[in-house]
Protein backbone atom coordinates (compact mmCIF):
# COMPACT_ATOMS: atom_id res chain seq x y z
CA UNK A 1 0.00 0.00 0.00
CA UNK A 2 2.86 2.39 0.97
CA UNK A 3 4.33 1.39 -3.02
CA UNK A 4 0.91 2.62 -4.40
CA UNK A 5 0.49 5.92 -2.29
CA UNK A 6 4.14 7.17 -3.01
CA UNK A 7 3.50 5.55 -7.06
CA UNK A 8 -0.06 7.41 -7.57
CA UNK A 9 1.07 10.84 -5.48
CA UNK A 10 2.55 12.61 -8.92
CA UNK A 11 -0.99 11.94 -10.54
CA UNK A 12 -2.77 13.00 -7.06
CA UNK A 13 0.05 16.51 -7.27
CA UNK A 14 -1.06 16.82 -11.45
CA UNK A 15 -5.03 16.80 -10.13
CA UNK A 16 -4.56 19.48 -7.84
CA UNK A 17 -2.20 22.00 -9.81
CA UNK A 18 -4.54 21.51 -12.09
CA UNK A 19 -7.73 22.72 -9.79
CA UNK A 20 -5.78 25.53 -8.71
CA UNK A 21 -4.61 28.64 -9.66
CA UNK A 22 -0.34 29.48 -10.69
CA UNK A 23 0.22 31.79 -7.63
CA UNK A 24 -1.67 29.18 -5.10
CA UNK A 25 0.51 26.63 -6.80
CA UNK A 26 3.88 28.51 -6.03
CA UNK A 27 2.56 29.16 -2.35
CA UNK A 28 4.60 27.51 0.35
CA UNK A 29 3.99 25.13 2.13
CA UNK A 30 2.05 23.37 -0.84
CA UNK A 31 -1.32 23.29 -1.25
CA UNK A 32 -2.14 19.74 -1.26
CA UNK A 33 -6.17 20.18 -2.09
CA UNK A 34 -8.51 20.25 -4.94
CA UNK A 35 -8.91 24.05 -6.08
CA UNK A 36 -12.51 25.00 -8.39
CA UNK A 37 -10.11 26.35 -11.11
CA UNK A 38 -10.11 23.56 -13.17
CA UNK A 39 -12.94 24.78 -15.79
CA UNK A 40 -11.37 28.02 -15.59
CA UNK A 41 -8.05 26.50 -16.38
CA UNK A 42 -9.44 24.06 -19.14
CA UNK A 43 -11.07 27.37 -21.24
CA UNK A 44 -7.50 29.14 -21.30
CA UNK A 45 -6.09 25.99 -22.25
CA UNK A 46 -8.37 25.66 -25.50
CA UNK A 47 -8.17 29.50 -26.24
CA UNK A 48 -4.18 28.97 -25.94
CA UNK A 49 -3.90 26.01 -28.56
CA UNK A 50 -5.99 23.97 -30.68
CA UNK A 51 -6.27 21.21 -28.31
CA UNK A 52 -8.54 18.77 -29.80
CA UNK A 53 -7.35 18.97 -33.09
CA UNK A 54 -4.07 18.15 -31.38
CA UNK A 55 -5.42 14.93 -29.88
CA UNK A 56 -7.65 13.80 -33.10
CA UNK A 57 -3.91 13.83 -34.29
CA UNK A 58 -2.76 11.70 -32.09
CA UNK A 59 -5.50 9.35 -31.58
CA UNK A 60 -4.62 8.82 -35.47
CA UNK A 61 -1.39 8.37 -34.84
CA UNK A 62 -1.15 5.88 -31.47
CA UNK A 63 -4.15 3.77 -32.87
CA UNK A 64 -2.30 3.39 -36.45
CA UNK A 65 0.74 2.91 -35.01
CA UNK A 66 -0.31 0.02 -32.80
CA UNK A 67 -2.67 -1.93 -34.77
CA UNK A 68 0.45 -2.28 -37.23
CA UNK A 69 3.07 -3.25 -35.05
CA UNK A 70 0.58 -5.84 -33.46
CA UNK A 71 0.13 -6.94 -36.91
CA UNK A 72 3.78 -6.60 -38.36
CA UNK A 73 5.45 -7.59 -35.55
CA UNK A 74 3.62 -10.29 -34.35
CA UNK A 75 3.98 -11.97 -37.90
CA UNK A 76 7.52 -11.26 -38.01
CA UNK A 77 7.86 -12.83 -34.85
CA UNK A 78 6.31 -15.88 -35.47
CA UNK A 79 8.56 -16.51 -38.61
CA UNK A 80 11.55 -16.08 -36.22
CA UNK A 81 10.07 -18.27 -34.00
CA UNK A 82 8.40 -21.36 -35.69
CA UNK A 83 9.97 -21.64 -38.49
CA UNK A 84 13.56 -22.32 -40.27
CA UNK A 85 14.55 -20.56 -43.14
CA UNK A 86 17.72 -19.71 -44.64
CA UNK A 87 19.33 -16.51 -42.85
CA UNK A 88 17.51 -16.70 -39.75
CA UNK A 89 20.12 -16.29 -37.28
CA UNK A 90 21.91 -13.63 -39.10
CA UNK A 91 18.76 -11.64 -39.72
CA UNK A 92 17.60 -12.01 -35.78
CA UNK A 93 21.68 -10.97 -35.05
CA UNK A 94 21.06 -8.03 -37.47
CA UNK A 95 17.57 -7.10 -35.64
CA UNK A 96 19.07 -7.58 -32.31
CA UNK A 97 22.15 -4.76 -33.60
CA UNK A 98 19.43 -2.40 -34.43
CA UNK A 99 17.52 -2.87 -30.91
CA UNK A 100 21.01 -1.61 -29.52
CA UNK A 101 21.44 2.06 -31.04
CA UNK A 102 20.02 4.80 -29.90
CA UNK A 103 16.68 5.64 -31.39
CA UNK A 104 18.14 9.28 -32.13
CA UNK A 105 20.46 7.70 -34.64
CA UNK A 106 17.99 7.41 -37.37
CA UNK A 107 16.10 10.94 -37.06
CA UNK A 108 18.42 12.01 -39.81
CA UNK A 109 17.91 9.11 -41.77
CA UNK A 110 14.52 8.46 -41.36
CA UNK A 111 14.28 12.77 -42.21
CA UNK A 112 15.53 12.47 -45.98
CA UNK A 113 13.06 9.10 -46.43
CA UNK A 114 10.37 11.40 -45.33
CA UNK A 115 11.79 14.04 -47.63
CA UNK A 116 12.08 11.95 -50.49
CA UNK A 117 8.69 10.20 -50.04
CA UNK A 118 7.06 13.39 -49.60
CA UNK A 119 5.34 12.78 -46.40
CA UNK A 120 6.95 15.39 -44.23
CA UNK A 121 4.18 17.42 -42.67
CA UNK A 122 1.95 14.54 -42.91
CA UNK A 123 0.46 11.76 -40.26
CA UNK A 124 1.93 9.63 -42.27
CA UNK A 125 5.68 10.18 -41.81
CA UNK A 126 5.08 9.59 -38.18
CA UNK A 127 3.02 6.59 -38.47
CA UNK A 128 4.51 4.16 -40.88
CA UNK A 129 8.50 4.37 -39.24
CA UNK A 130 6.85 3.26 -36.07
CA UNK A 131 5.05 0.16 -37.75
CA UNK A 132 7.98 -2.70 -37.30
CA UNK A 133 10.38 -2.03 -34.72
CA UNK A 134 12.91 -4.14 -33.19
CA UNK A 135 11.69 -4.31 -29.88
CA UNK A 136 8.31 -5.75 -30.60
CA UNK A 137 9.72 -8.48 -32.42
CA UNK A 138 12.11 -9.53 -29.98
CA UNK A 139 9.05 -9.44 -27.16
CA UNK A 140 6.73 -11.72 -29.23
CA UNK A 141 9.79 -13.73 -30.48
CA UNK A 142 10.48 -14.94 -26.66
CA UNK A 143 6.77 -15.04 -26.07
CA UNK A 144 5.95 -17.23 -28.53
CA UNK A 145 8.90 -20.00 -28.24
CA UNK A 146 7.41 -20.52 -25.00
CA UNK A 147 3.42 -19.89 -25.73
CA UNK A 148 2.75 -21.63 -28.87
CA UNK A 149 3.68 -25.62 -28.77
CA UNK A 150 5.79 -27.00 -32.02
CA UNK A 151 2.85 -29.86 -31.70
CA UNK A 152 0.42 -27.34 -32.48
CA UNK A 153 2.26 -25.90 -35.41
CA UNK A 154 2.63 -29.53 -36.78
CA UNK A 155 -1.43 -30.53 -36.37
CA UNK A 156 -2.22 -27.25 -37.98
CA UNK A 157 0.27 -28.34 -40.89
CA UNK A 158 -1.14 -32.06 -41.20
CA UNK A 159 -4.27 -30.15 -41.84
CA UNK A 160 -3.45 -28.29 -44.60
CA UNK A 161 -3.22 -25.32 -43.49
CA UNK A 162 -0.86 -22.33 -44.51
CA UNK A 163 1.46 -20.23 -42.71
CA UNK A 164 -1.17 -17.71 -42.40
CA UNK A 165 -3.69 -19.63 -40.77
CA UNK A 166 -1.10 -21.39 -39.19
CA UNK A 167 0.02 -17.52 -38.04
CA UNK A 168 -3.82 -16.49 -37.59
CA UNK A 169 -5.71 -19.52 -35.64
CA UNK A 170 -2.73 -21.43 -33.92
CA UNK A 171 -0.27 -18.25 -32.65
CA UNK A 172 -2.35 -15.64 -32.02
CA UNK A 173 -5.29 -16.83 -29.56
CA UNK A 174 -2.16 -18.18 -27.78
CA UNK A 175 -0.38 -15.28 -27.47
CA UNK A 176 -2.69 -12.72 -26.28
CA UNK A 177 -1.23 -11.67 -23.33
CA UNK A 178 1.98 -10.65 -25.17
CA UNK A 179 0.18 -8.60 -27.61
CA UNK A 180 -1.69 -7.07 -24.53
CA UNK A 181 1.47 -5.74 -22.93
CA UNK A 182 2.84 -4.84 -26.81
CA UNK A 183 -0.56 -2.64 -27.60
CA UNK A 184 -0.20 -1.09 -23.97
CA UNK A 185 3.62 -0.32 -24.67
CA UNK A 186 2.77 0.86 -28.24
CA UNK A 187 -0.03 3.18 -27.66
CA UNK A 188 1.44 4.65 -24.70
CA UNK A 189 5.05 5.58 -26.71
CA UNK A 190 3.49 7.02 -29.75
CA UNK A 191 0.79 9.04 -27.72
CA UNK A 192 4.12 10.32 -25.91
CA UNK A 193 6.74 10.73 -28.38
CA UNK A 194 7.96 14.31 -29.19
CA UNK A 195 11.19 14.50 -30.31
CA UNK A 196 9.73 12.59 -34.03
CA UNK A 197 7.16 14.45 -34.18
CA UNK A 198 8.32 17.75 -33.42
CA UNK A 199 10.94 16.99 -36.43
CA UNK A 200 8.71 15.88 -38.74
CA UNK A 201 5.31 17.81 -38.70
CA UNK A 202 6.10 21.20 -40.23
CA UNK A 203 2.56 21.68 -41.20
CA UNK A 204 1.23 23.59 -37.85
CA UNK A 205 -2.58 22.02 -38.16
CA UNK A 206 -0.48 18.41 -38.15
CA UNK A 207 1.23 18.36 -34.81
CA UNK A 208 0.51 16.17 -32.20
CA UNK A 209 -0.60 16.54 -28.46
CA UNK A 210 3.14 16.89 -27.17
CA UNK A 211 3.79 19.10 -29.50
CA UNK A 212 0.91 20.94 -28.95
CA UNK A 213 1.78 21.15 -25.45
CA UNK A 214 5.07 22.19 -25.44
CA UNK A 215 3.84 25.31 -27.11
CA UNK A 216 1.98 26.71 -24.04
CA UNK A 217 5.82 26.90 -22.56
CA UNK A 218 6.55 29.77 -24.99
CA UNK A 219 3.65 31.30 -26.21
CA UNK A 220 3.31 32.92 -22.51
CA UNK A 221 5.41 35.62 -20.89
CA UNK A 222 4.89 34.61 -17.46
CA UNK A 223 4.58 30.46 -17.66
CA UNK A 224 0.83 29.63 -16.72
CA UNK A 225 1.69 26.05 -15.03
CA UNK A 226 -1.85 25.39 -13.83
CA UNK A 227 -2.76 26.21 -17.24
CA UNK A 228 -0.28 23.42 -18.73
CA UNK A 229 -1.53 21.19 -15.65
CA UNK A 230 -4.68 20.82 -17.06
CA UNK A 231 -3.69 20.17 -20.01
CA UNK A 232 -1.81 17.11 -18.84
CA UNK A 233 -4.57 16.03 -16.78
CA UNK A 234 -6.65 16.04 -19.97
CA UNK A 235 -3.79 13.98 -22.26
CA UNK A 236 -3.26 11.51 -19.54
CA UNK A 237 -7.11 10.47 -19.39
CA UNK A 238 -6.81 8.86 -22.15
CA UNK A 239 -3.78 6.79 -21.10
CA UNK A 240 -5.39 5.57 -18.42
CA UNK A 241 -8.54 4.41 -20.39
CA UNK A 242 -6.34 2.12 -22.75
CA UNK A 243 -4.39 1.15 -19.94
CA UNK A 244 -7.46 -0.03 -18.08
CA UNK A 245 -9.19 -1.73 -21.41
CA UNK A 246 -5.75 -4.05 -22.44
CA UNK A 247 -4.59 -4.82 -19.11
CA UNK A 248 -8.15 -6.52 -17.68
CA UNK A 249 -7.27 -8.85 -21.07
CA UNK A 250 -3.75 -9.09 -20.19
CA UNK A 251 -5.07 -10.06 -17.11
CA UNK A 252 -7.64 -12.71 -17.70
CA UNK A 253 -5.47 -13.80 -20.42
CA UNK A 254 -2.53 -14.68 -18.24
CA UNK A 255 -3.85 -16.22 -15.18
CA UNK A 256 -6.38 -18.51 -17.54
CA UNK A 257 -6.26 -21.86 -16.81
CA UNK A 258 -4.27 -20.99 -14.10
CA UNK A 259 -7.24 -22.15 -11.31
CA UNK A 260 -8.52 -25.53 -12.00
CA UNK A 261 -11.91 -27.31 -10.40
Amino acid sequence: MAGVLISMFPFYWTIVMATNTTQEISKYPPKLTFGPHLLDNIQRLLDSIDFFGAMFNTVIVAVSTTVLVLLLDSLAAFAFAKYEFPGRRALFAMLMGIFMLPLQLAIIPQYLIMAELGWLGSLKAVIFPATANAFGIFWMRQYMIGAIHDELIDAARMDGCGFFRQYWHVGLPAVRPGLAFLGIYTFVAAWNDYVWPLVALVNPDKVTLQVALSQLNVSHGRQDYAMVMAGVLLAVLPLVVVFSLFARSFIADATKGAVRE
